[in-house]
Parts: C-alpha cells; sequence; structure tokens
C-alpha cells in the first residue's frame, strides 16, 4: 500500500517538474526600423511600409501662375522723312573739281534761285540733283564747245544751315553738322528755355516729294535744312 502511494507521489512529481521545466516559445525577431531606431530604442517593432498600390503619389501644390505684366510699348516716332541720296538746294555749298582745268576747279555756293555759277558755262541748276546728277550736268554743258572729255567731281563741302524757333534760348539759322539729332540742335541754340515742351517738337521737312511737318522726340535725326519748332508747355 505505502509502495503504491510513493509510486504515484513520484509520478506527480515528475509530472509537475516537467511542467516547470517547458521553454517557452521564442519570441518573434523583428528587425528595427532603421538604425537610427536600433540604437535608440533598440528592437522596437518596424511599421510595415504601405504596398505600392496604395501609395498615393502627391503631387506638390500647383502655384497659380504669375500674371505676365503688362507692358506698353510706346511707338516710335515718324522719322523724319529723307532722300537715300542727298539732294541739293539753296544754302549747300560744294566742291567742284574738273580734271585739269585750275580756272575751273572751284567752291561754289547753290544761290536762292538753286542754282550755281561757274567760269565758262554760267548758271547750272543744282537744287533737287544730287552731286554726281550735277557732276553729269556741269559735264555736260563743259562738252558743249569748251572741253572735249571733261572729267567733273563734286562734293558737298558745307550742307544748308538748319533753323530753330520756339522756346530756346537763342532761336536761329544755324549750320548742320552731319548726323545732328533734334536734341544737338538745342543744344546749338542754347538749350531748352524753361517754359519749353522737352519731350516732342514740331520738324518741317522740305525735299523733292514736298514739305511734310512732323512731330519728333529729341531723338530724330534731321536733315539740311529741316526747320525746328520747339513748343511752349501750359503747366
Amino acid at each position: 500500500m505505502r509502495s503504491a502511494r510513493a509510486a504515484t507521489l513520484c509520478l506527480l512529481t515528475a509530472l509537475a517538474l516537467s511542467g516547470c521545466m517547458r521553454h517557452p516559445a521564442p519570441a518573434a525577431m523583428v528587425r528595427p526600423h532603421n538604425d537610427l531606431d536600433a540604437l535608440a530604442y533598440g528592437g522596437r517593432q518596424a511599421v510595415a511600409p504601405e504596398p505600392a498600390a496604395r501609395r498615393v503619389m502627391r503631387s506638390p501644390p500647383v502655384r497659380a501662375a504669375a500674371a505676365a505684366p503688362h507692358v506698353v510699348y510706346a511707338a516710335a516716332p515718324p522719322p523724319v522723312a529723307r532722300d537715300p541720296a542727298y539732294h541739293l538746294d539753296a544754302g549747300d555749298r560744294l566742291r567742284i573739281v574738273v580734271y585739269g582745268q585750275e580756272g575751273l576747279t572751284n567752291s561754289y555756293l547753290v544761290d536762292a534761285g538753286g542754282s550755281i555759277t561757274m567760269p565758262l558755262i554760267g548758271a547750272v541748276v543744282a537744287r533737287g540733283r544730287t552731286p554726281a546728277e550735277l557732276s553729269a550736268a556741269v559735264a555736260a554743258r563743259l562738252r558743249s564747245g569748251y572741253i572735249r572729255q571733261p572729267y567733273v567731281a563734286a562734293e558737298v563741302e558745307a550742307y544748308r544751315p538748319f533753323f530753330i524757333l520756339g522756346e530756346v534760348a537763342a532761336p536761329g539759322q544755324y549750320p548742320f553738322v552731319p548726323n545732328m539729332t533734334v536734341e544737338s540742335a538745342v543744344a546749338i541754340a542754347g538749350g531748352f528755355s524753361p517754359r519749353a515742351k522737352r519731350d516732342r517738337v514740331t520738324v518741317t521737312h522740305t525735299d523733292a516729294r514736298g514739305t511734310v511737318r512732323l512731330v519728333v522726340s529729341t531723338a530724330t535725326l534731321l536733315s539740311p535744312g529741316d526747320t525746328i519748332l520747339v513748343g511752349e508747355r501750359w503747366f
């Protein structure tokens, strides 16, 4: 009887010991989210990345396009009408060379009638002609009973003057300089008066096509014989 109880007690003891010795299931190894998380938290469970199919691509906010600045382009003032080749008129001084004829080679002024007067041939019309056309006209006159084969060349020695009126310090007549602008013409006349309208002037230009009057800026190029009128401002 005692031996049966002892056997039962041994069996129960063995069962109890076998339950205590049972090991728990090992914890699952979780890879940290990143190296910094591993160093800081040592085994913190990482959040699994969202599947690619569920990712929402967020585009950067679209900025409203900046409105283009409103640019107003000022219309350029119409250029002063001028011929491609310079046409002579009263007041121009010419240097005419007749090769081999020192008595004919000289400087000649186009008079108020628009002509020059030379020895032997007298008056030759210059107004409206280019220097090359005047050379041909002089040669034709010399060939008619004076020189068998004349060689003539003509060039402008001094251009006819320009005129400036109105609100400048010294209005009047002045020698023309090539590439002259309205601004330089005003400077020659002593500058604007205190009451002058400085942004626009009126230019009167005359050529073979007639006379035109234009309102232009001070940067406009002039031609010989032009008349500039500087107006008066009202404020």
